[in-house]
């Protein structure tokens, strides 16, 4: 699917679906049309407002009222859009509406279609986030993964162009600059959802390896995979010890990305690269253990954000390390009470083999010291607490660094990927006390998400540090259940804006 941006009139739109929006009017009790539905109906002789006096367009944002061969357009077909109340025209609304735009879409036999959905006002908001929200709320809508299914449902006539329109021009260069970054991010989203989809017989540690030198290739990267025998000689204790337990070998996957000034320090992303978690000898309930397949998540904002980049040829330094491994029980495997030395020298007892994240996360944090980074978010499923905490809405995140984690939340905002500050105070730090090791990596029930961020932390005293969690963020359940791609959108977002962008 293309995208493109251009001015033009929308009477003189020559499309298969020509989208267009309508505000409901609670004070006058009729619809009201948007400038460019204006626009449109006065070509079309007032035919809009006199299809919409009959009331077949429900006022709800992204409800949509689907008409042909409209007297005076040159489109082929009219969807017109629900928008809801004007004075109340929100983010949320703005991203309902493109959603069912796009629903509706779906469904239609257009081979392209032209929507005036840019130039529409949402409070605090300027053109180029809406139509970064306009790109990804199509191609969310647009994603499928069947890939692995023997009766694939016929597929939907493939809508091929989406043109952005707006009626004043010229489009300017940051309308085209938010264009590019929209569709490289849409890409990088759709890599993750579908790393985080694919079941973990084939999703394995040395699969993502494997997606990580394609990326290489494509993108002409830097590529680095540590085998276990090149951790052990590190001496990444706490990494190896969660990959005890497994037949699958686990790899460290250093993938290098340098669009920026050669001397300019490298922001390192770490990604959770968890492809299955049994809990170890600390075994889940069986109940929804199937979702442990997104324990790699992390792993996949990391490729998918890398990938977003590279294809987007932004002017940045950005370097992702993706610990991976399986988390199975087994004769081999780590018990609780084990104590093993992590690669930064710190000695961990392991109180419970189901924290295991943060085990593969310390060493690889510890890694990253290497880079000389300018800073480092690691992006981990870490903590159903966390999902407790904030439920499904916003990503937890944690910062040893004030600015970092302003910055990241206002990133987080303007890619509407949010993210909620949570404490990082040394007053957690006790819960993690051992008599047997330099810590525990547990800390209890209470402050669960703290604690684990807290562990952490220890990992990161070099660095100016962030942690997102994204246990409640990064997958739905249920119904719907599949990978979200989250948080690319953020870590994009944040990238870009620590660019200029």
């Amino acid at each position: 699917m293309e995208f493109s941006i251009r001015a033009a009139t929308p009477e003189k739109a020559k499309t298969g679906c020509l989208v267009l929006g309508i505000y409901k009017n609670a004070r006058a009790g009729a619809p009201q049309l948007s400038r460019a539905a204006q626009a449109a109906d006065r070509a079309a002789g007032g035919r809009l407002r006199e299809i919409l006096a009959h009331g077949d367009l429900s006022a709800k944002a992204g409800a949509t009222l689907l008409l042909h061969k409209v007297p005076g357009l040159a489109a082929e077909r009219v969807l017109l859009l629900g928008l809801g109340e004007q004075k109340e025209f929100s983010e949320t609304a703005f991203r309902d509406a493109v959603r069912g735009a796009a629903g509706a879409l779906k469904g239609l036999g257009a081979q392209d279609a032209t929507l005036y959905l840019a130039e529409l006002k949402v409070a605090g908001r300027n053109a180029a986030w809406n139509l970064r929200q306009a790109v990804l709320g199509v191609r969310e809508a647009f994603y499928r993964f069947d890939q692995l299914k023997t009766q694939k449902k016929a597929p939907a006539p493939t809508l091929a162009d989406v043109t952005l329109a707006v009626q004043v021009g010229p489009v300017t260069l940051q309308a085209q600059a938010a264009m590019r970054e929209a569709a490289a991010t849409a890409d990088g989203v759709d890599l993750a959802r579908t790393l985080g989809n694919l079941p973990p017989n084939i999703c394995t540690p040395g699969y993502l390896a494997d997606e990580a030198h394609k990326l290489a290739r494509q993108f002409k990267l830097g590529i680095e995979v540590l085998e276990r025998r090149d951790m052990e000689k590190l001496g990444m204790g706490a990494l190896l010890a969660v990959a005890r337990g497994s037949h699958q070998p686990p790899k460290l996957i250093v993938l290098r990305y340098a669009g920026g000034k050669k001397q300019a320090k490298p922001v390192v992303l770490v990604g959770k690269g968890i492809t299955f978690d049994t809990g170890g000898i600390s075994l889940k309930p069986a109940g929804e253990m199937d979702e442990m397949k997104f324990d790699m998540s992390g792993a996949g904002s990391v490729l998918g954000t890398l990938r977003a980049l590279a294809g987007m040829k932004a002017a940045v330094n950005v370097i992702g390390v993706v610990p991976a491994s399986e988390n199975m029980p087994g004769g081999a495997a780590t018990r609780p009470g084990d104590v093993v030395k992590t690669l930064s020298g710190q000695s961990v007892e392991i109180l419970n083999t189901d924290a295991e994240g943060r085990l593969i996360l310390c060493d690889a944090l510890t890694y990253a010291e290497r880079f000389q980074p300018e800073v480092v978010v690691d992006i981990a499923t870490l903590t159903g607490a966390c999902v407790i905490a904030l439920g499904h809405v916003a990503t937890g995140l944690f910062a040893n660094d004030e600015k970092l984690a302003t910055d990241l939340r206002a990133a987080g905002d303007d890619a509407w990927d949010r993210v909620w500050p949570m404490p990082l105070w040394e007053d957690y730090q006790e819960q993690l006390r051992s008599n047997f090791a330099d810590m525990a990596n547990i800390g209890g029930r209470p402050a669960g998400s703290v604690t684990a961020a807290c562990y952490l932390s220890r990992f990161a005293r070099k660095h100016r540090w962030a942690h997102l969690d994204v246990a409640g963020t990064a997958w739905k359940s249920g119904r719907d259940k599949g990978s979200t791609g989250r948080p690319v959108p953020l870590l994009v977002r944040f990238v870009m804006r620590r660019a200029g962008r």
